[in-house]
């Protein structure tokens, strides 16, 4: 028989495997309906939300429709960081168990609070189950584990930990940090052969480098999944071509938890309707159309402790069509990153820099980069390499990354001699601007 916890996972996936197939206009009226609880809990104890629907006319009891939920304002990362203790309820639903703070710079330097209650910690789970379940993972399978905060561990008792433990016996969990060199890593995954390997798309680039140049790799890996970083088409490609298994990648943040899994059937992103409102909008505030790219903003409809309310999360995202396996659930093609990712023209525009490692190895045997603008002129290219760059290598490298930016930058180069430093949360970025519209 299973525990309370165990059954209120159960009892939350079953809901789940019938939402899960709602056609989009009941869906959204759900939404509509749970977002009216959250409003009116908001408005009753959260001195922001009361201040903000006084100041646009609106009773936080409602009534709610989607014409007055868009003219809402956005709430930015610097409302969060400046105006927490306003935002935060005063008195959280105790019914929805002991809430926790947990805090987070999402690499920005600027770190927020978040409470999330006993409700979103079941949120977590049940939508984490859901992606075991959907692409049939099988648990008495060993799993690899390599990540940011986590202790260097040869076989967990507790198998592979909540949610799957709660429901499932399972195989093995291995787990390193993220700090464990690639070659000590690449060495230890073939000891262990595990089936299952989960980690950044960074990390996973360099453990991909490692195998193709050694032309040795572990033989039963079955599927390789993502997390924490944006995830390229590339990295796809080659990560079946070299490893010969699958990514299947989830889009999270941590303030409002999991956000889109990949669908079993193609390699859209699912979004989580039941938990989050997700809108994809472009520079005038108008929700994209599929195909359309915007940035992402969530309100997220279970948190009664720390409400957030069309939550500027400044990724961007292309908005999906409706996908072939007949889930109602919305869908993302692809999460393309953070604003901060954006390379900034000195005549204002901005785009996604097409940089691609396969062009620098042209070039040299490069085994790290990082881009990093520092104003409107001046782009830093930081560079782990096998061998020591000459001049004529530089140039070609700096016409390269010219083109693929755009602009004429100025590149200087700074050389590393290990691995490029990573964010507190482990995470690492490829390209990064400092300037600032």
């Amino acid at each position: 028989m299973p525990g309370r916890a165990a059954a209120d996972l159960m009892a939350q996936l079953y809901q789940l495997e019938q939402t899960q197939y709602f056609p989009e206009q009941l869906l959204r009226t759900r939404q509509l309906q749970q977002f009216a609880y959250v409003a009116r809990h908001a408005g009753e104890t959260s001195e922001f939300y009361r201040q903000r629907f006084e100041e646009l006319g609106f009773a936080a009891a409602g009534p709610w429709t989607w014409e007055r939920f868009a003219q809402l304002p956005l709430l930015t990362r610097r409302d969060l960081q400046t105006q927490a203790d306003q935002i935060h309820s005063q008195r959280p639903p105790a019914s929805h168990g002991q809430w926790h703070e947990l805090q987070t710079s999402g690499s920005t330097g600027q770190v927020v609070a978040v409470r999330r209650t006993g409700v979103n910690q079941l949120m977590w789970l049940a939508l984490s189950m859901r992606d075991h379940l959907w692409h049939q993972r099988d648990f008495r399978q060993s799993l690899a584990v390599v990540r940011a905060n986590v202790e260097s561990n040869e076989g967990s008792q507790q198998g592979w930990g909540a949610p799957v433990s709660l429901l499932h016996e399972t195989g093995p969990c291995f787990t390193r940090p993220l700090s464990t060199d690639v070659t000590e890593l690449a060495a230890w995954l073939l000891e262990k052969q595990p089936h299952y390997l989960l980690t950044y798309p960074t990390y996973l680039a360099s453990l991909i480098d490692h195998f193709e140049s050694s032309g040795i790799r572990p033989q039963q890996l079955q599927q390789v999944r993502t997390i924490g970083e944006t995830l390229s088409p590339a990295l796809r490609t080659r990560c079946q071509a070299v490893l010969g298994a699958p990514i299947v990648d989830t889009y999270s943040a941590q303030e409002v938890g999991v956000i889109a899994l990949q669908c079993p059937e193609s390699d859209l992103y699912h979004v989580h309707a039941e938990s989050l409102i997700v809108e994809v909008l472009d520079d005038q505030g108008r929700q994209c159309a599929a195909g359309a790219t915007g940035r992402v903003v969530v309100t997220d409809l279970h948190n009664f402790a720390t409400p957030l309310f069309r939550y500027e999360l400044r990724d961007y995202a292309q908005v999906g069509p409706a996908c072939r396996c007949g889930r109602g659930l919305p869908t993302l093609t692809r999460v393309l990153g953070r604003e901060r990712n954006m390379v900034v023209l000195p005549n204002g525009q901005r785009h996604w820099p097409l940089v691609g490692l396969h062009h620098f190895r042209e070039v040299a045997q490069i085994l790290q980069y990082q881009l990093i603008q520092h104003d409107l002129e001046q782009v830093e290219m930081r560079l782990v390499t096998a061998v020591s760059l000459d001049a004529s290598a530089e140039a070609r490298l700096t016409s390269i990354v010219q083109s693929a930016l755009g602009h004429a930058f100025q590149i200087r180069f700074s050389y590393f001699d290990s691995e490029l430093p990573r964010s507190a949360g482990g995470k690492f970025e490829e390209f990064l601007s400092h300037v600032v519209q």
